[in-house]
């Protein structure tokens, strides 16, 4: 029976009642009544606020267009632009200097840089992986990558590859756990002697250059591991001497395992494609398997079954004979959606409610069972819950977040800042506004990054009646990225985020070209980012590397005293300032532009697919979320209103792309082609994503594709 439920004002759909009910629930002393009371004065309450903020954008925005179109062809005086946002309330006053007082923070957030994983939480099977992240092989992240090269195709292993692998790794050692003298190349054995870490190296037995780097020893199957910690990470060095590698090793060495991703993103948002009630309960499922520790996921691979569950801790003999307990697993964040979409899983007063409200509520009864325990598998060991909010627009809309909150802890009987927030610093009048966004939320702050993708889309909106913009591959070396990137880090300085929370940087888009993601990634600590997003385990092995060849706290020191980021700089609108590009480049902007989107979308329109790999023009697979698809439709429904295309290039081009599109996906049973009709949903989607782009809420992806996901779920009957 499909009965819809109902308590009070709410109308709850069955598959949302029946989690709330039969899983969310039991084993918590928080009742069904209390839950739904909770629920119904939430949405009673703030549900209004969160609707005159929504419209606040608008406001601004239509404001911001006004003013845009009577400016003299792109040319903007930085003093103009900035006392117009002042006196629209778009730039608000600098208050007196501050320090945020969050408390309770695990460390993994508050004091260790490291790499941070972000993955759907729709998919059980990628989100068990991203729990499962924080210990890895740095043997098989370099050997089945691109890092050395690539071995010798075949079924067997490459020993020459072998070979490369085993000195890259040496060397990193040599600089990450240097020896008193000598290499780790040359250490013929490795033991305790009198319970200090040795090596032996040249009839010479010789220790590690900082002693205090040995943590202790760990057994496992028959394997000895050495773990040592070096920047606050740790690593272990793997001795079996009867294992395939170690009986190639003089020393026995036969892997060595890093702690990788100290922390993981499960999404709600940009990477899922949750349209409806059922997708939101498989979201809200799998994160609360993670946050019970019973998450399981049993899939075929090589004809096999293999069946997938959370690792346990690591326990470690220190050199007293004490034990040491290692945390398992990456941390959890949970990232809510934003302000903007409603949900159909619960209607007030026959209306759908805020998803974001939902998310808040729901996410955080979830941790409720990770709150409660004292032993077994635990994700927070401080008793805090981690809520990334993305898409908030300024301070007020972040203020709007704490007193969200705030509610759901009363509801919940938690702390005040139990719930601890990530701040996505990926709108315009957020980074604009950053430090006093950061005041609004002082007590529970734990993150801040920046997200290039979502900001440039924020940026080409707001100008959209400005002038044309730059070609989105010019972005990068734009006036206002440069001091967005730096002025994300001076506000989470000058704010004591130092010590206390993650100061984050993005994504790297290319995960199958890890050798480029090791020379240019490392820019990240260097920034004083503290942490930074990786699209796989392996990218996050290879990038926990950069970690202890940097020194994050004592760069972060350095980069304190520099002159913050030029807010002037910051507003610089990115449209062209000199002659249009030729017609050869427009088109190649927009097949470029096309392709993209079609490869994106049509995969989440009919197949439900929010994140994955998607080969670009080129056949170059990059990692494409809504983030990336705001920028491509932006771009060229600015380039519509300005004439630099017309609609009938982008009809052709659309066409033309959509063939290539089906081709690179013609491996694939479950795809639908869009050719030669290009009379499908997907088609139609990406379409309107350009046309209808100038008039999207902020230009945001999520309502259109939504629209056209409900009607393919409902014509194959789910």
């Amino acid at each position: 029976m499909n009965t819809q439920h109902r308590w009070g004002a709410l109308t709850v759909s069955p598959t949302f009642w029946s989690f709330v009910e039969d899983n969310l629930l039991p084993d918590l002393s928080l009742t069904s009544d209390e839950f739904w009371a909770g629920l119904e004065t939430l949405v009673s309450n703030l549900g209004p606020k969160n609707r005159a903020l929504l419209l606040k954008r608008e406001d601004l925005q239509k404001r911001i267009d006004v003013w845009a179109s009577a400016q003299n062809g792109g040319s903007v005086e930085f003093s103009e632009q900035k006392k117009f946002l002042s006196d629209i309330g778009y730039l608000v006053p600098m208050g007196a200097p501050f320090s945020i007082e969050t408390q309770n923070v695990d460390p993994e957030i508050s004091s260790i840089a490291g790499p941070q994983l972000v993955v759907p939480v729709m998919n059980a099977r990628f989100a068990l992986n991203a729990a499962n992240a924080r210990w890895r092989s740095l043997y098989d992240a370099v050997y089945g990558t691109d890092v050395v090269g690539h071995p010798e195709q075949g079924s067997g292993y490459d020993t020459k590859h072998g070979e490369k692998v085993v000195a890259w790794v040496s060397e990193f050692l040599d600089q990450a756990v240097p020896l008193v003298s000598g290499n780790h190349a040359d250490v013929v054995a490795y033991s305790l002697v009198e319970g200090v870490f040795t090596a032996r190296v040249a009839d010479k037995d010789v220790g590690l250059k900082d002693p205090n780097g040995f943590v202790g020893t760990r057994n496992d199957q028959g394997q000895t591991g050495y773990v040592l910690r070096h920047n606050g990470l740790h690593l272990e060095l793997l001795i079996d001497a009867s294992h395939p590698i170690g009986k190639t090793s003089q020393s026995g060495l036969c892997d060595v395992i890093l702690e990788s991703a100290l922390t993981a993103i499960h999404d709600c948002e940009d990477s899922v494609a949750a349209v409806d009630a059922a997708d939101k309960v498989l979201a809200y499922t799998n994160w609360l398997g993670l946050m019970r520790g019973d998450l399981v996921e049993s899939f075929e691979k090589n004809g096999a079954t293999i069946t997938r569950s959370l690792e346990t801790d690591r326990d470690i003999v220190a050199a007293d004979g004490s034990l040491i307990t290692l945390p398992g697993r990456t941390v959890a964040l949970v990232r809510n959606v934003g302000h903007l979409m409603t949900t159909d899983a619960v209607l007030y007063e026959g209306v759908e409610i805020p998803e974001g409200i939902l998310d808040a509520l729901v996410t955080v009864t979830c941790a409720l069972h990770d709150l409660g325990k004292s032993t077994g598998l635990r994700n927070s060991r401080t008793g805090s819950v981690y809520i990334v909010k993305p898409k908030m627009h300024g301070p007020e809309e972040v203020a709007f977040a704490d007193t969200l909150f705030a509610s759901v802890e009363t509801i919940l009987g938690l702390a005040p800042n139990t719930i601890k927030i990530g701040v996505m610093d990926e709108e315009r009048r957020t980074s604009a506004n950053l430090s006093e966004c950061i005041r609004q939320v002082k007590g529970r702050i734990a993150f801040i990054n920046t997200g290039f993708l979502d900001r440039t889309g924020d940026e080409i909106h707001t100008w959209m009646s400005l002038g044309p913009v730059i070609p989105k591959e010019q972005m990068r070396s734009a006036a206002w990225i440069s001091a967005y990137e730096d002025g994300n880090v001076d506000a989470g300085l000058a704010t004591g985020m130092m010590g206390k929370g993650q100061i984050g940087k993005g994504m790297w888009a290319r995960p199958d070209d890890m050798a480029d993601m090791l020379l240019e990634k490392i820019g990240h600590p260097l920034s004083g980012a503290n942490t930074a997003w990786v699209p796989s385990p392996t990218a996050a092995t290879l990038h926990a590397t950069h970690y202890h060849r940097v020194d994050v706290p004592t760069r972060m020191e350095e980069l304190r005293s520099r002159t913050p980021a030029s807010l002037e700089a910051l507003l610089t609108p990115p449209v062209m300032q000199n002659a249009r590009p030729d017609a050869d480049a427009i088109q190649m902007q927009i097949d470029n532009n096309c392709q993209s989107i079609l490869g994106y979308v049509v995969r989440w329109v009919n197949q439900g697919v929010g994140c994955s790999k998607v080969p670009d023009i080129h056949d170059v697979a990059l990692m494409e979320d809504r983030a990336t698809l705001r920028i491509s439709s932006q771009l060229l429904a600015n380039w519509l209103i300005h004439g630099v295309i017309s609609e009938a290039a982008v009809d052709e081009s659309l066409k033309k792309m959509a063939l290539k599109v089906d081709a690179q996906n013609s491996g694939d049973p479950t795809y639908s082609p869009m050719s030669p009709k290009f009379d499908g949903q997907a088609f139609a989607a990406a379409r309107d994503l350009i046309l209808q782009g100038a008039t999207q809420p902020s230009g945001y992806t999520e309502p259109l594709l939504h629209a056209y996901r409900k009607k393919v779920k409902q014509c194959q009957g789910n």
